[in-house]
């Protein structure tokens, strides 16, 4: 893996956690539960900004910013669409967008003390997960991969080794030697 393809993987982990710990920890505060199609808008479009705070060699800081400007983002976008909740189905019939066929549109007030400590908690969750995550996830990965040598290395074929060819067991004496011998002519009379 490249280390484009893993600060791009790293930027996905951190915006999709920290998005979907923010809709469950506003959830949990007290606010109306996000649509899924909200959360993973979110979540896809702060992939590009979290691959610039992340960086090229991720820290605990950057981590934790990522994970802040993230949670932030979902929540600023989360108030200023009304609090979209998906409880309606979605009408696809229409050709232009109507955030009222998202679900019934609450009104939100101002964040509240629980609503803070709630992203407070899921920004600090988040960031250990993120930081501890990844070298879990390579030490899972180092020991399938330590299984499935082992047993590859143990299995031995069901079939003998064949017997080696004959040309490869005599050799000519020499290679001048086999060439100047001629056998072209009549047949010798006996």
């Amino acid at each position: 893996m490249t280390s484009r393809q893993l600060r791009l993987l790293r930027a996905a982990a951190a915006s999709t956690v920290a998005t979907l710990l923010a809709a469950a920890s506003h959830t949990v505060a007290g606010g109306a539960a996000p649509h899924p199609l909200l959360v993973l808008a979110v979540a896809s479009l702060l992939v590009p900004v979290a691959a610039v705070l992340i960086g090229v060699r991720a820290s605990r800081r950057r981590v934790a910013l990522t994970v802040l400007v993230s949670q932030a983002a979902f929540h600023v976008v989360f108030q200023m669409l009304g609090s979209p909740t998906g409880i309606r189905a979605v009408d696809t019939h229409h050709h232009h967008v109507d955030l009222a066929a998202f679900g019934p549109v609450t009104q939100s007030a101002a964040p509240g003390a629980l609503m803070v400590a709630a992203h407070i908690a899921a920004a600090i969750v988040t960031t250990m997960l993120l930081w501890h995550g990844e070298s879990m996830v390579r030490a899972i990965a180092d020991w399938v991969r330590a299984r499935l040598l082992r047993v590859s290395a143990t299995h031995l074929p069901d079939h003998a080794r064949p017997a080696s060819l004959i040309s490869s067991l005599f050799l000519p004496l020499s290679a001048g030697l086999a060439s100047s011998i001629s056998r072209r002519g009549p047949p010798s009379l006996v």
